[in-house]
């Protein structure tokens, strides 16, 4: 899959972002080490810590259906806004600082960024004495 399938699989997603509170929708896709693409959406709540991002959903999808390792992520966003550092973190946890994060606007333009330029000296299971699965 390309860069620009998979911003079309989190821009194809960001339509069902549940928002009602803030209005800032996004979605989310995610490719796996063995090929698969997760797509996921922020799910607002009334208690806002609550909510979930997108980015977060996907990931969760993903390793709920055995996967491991994430090779790219694409988040699409009205805006262009990058990932929390709660998101940044989880990304890490499946990713390798090197992952490409494509951050994309609704009209299909996206800038490239890696995980270490999102997270610079990320804490991972490494730093544990652990490898990743």
């Amino acid at each position: 899959m390309n860069r620009e399938q998979l911003v079309a699989e989190a821009m194809q997603a960001r339509e069902n972002a549940y928002a009602p509170y803030s209005n800032y929708r996004v979605g989310a896709a995610v490719l796996t080490g063995d090929g698969r693409v997760f797509s996921g959406v922020n799910v607002e709540n009334a208690v806002y810590p609550l909510c979930i991002c997108a980015e977060r959903v996907a990931i969760a999808k993903a390793v709920s259906e055995g996967a491991r390792r994430i090779v790219a992520l694409a988040v699409v966003t009205a805006n262009g806004g990058t990932p929390c550092g709660s998101c940044r973190q989880v990304i890490r946890e499946f990713g390798a600082p090197e992952t490409p994060t494509l951050i994309a606007k609704p009209d299909g333009s996206y800038r490239e960024r890696t995980l270490d330029d999102l997270l610079p000296e990320s804490f991972s299971a490494a730093d544990l004495g652990r490898e990743s699965e």
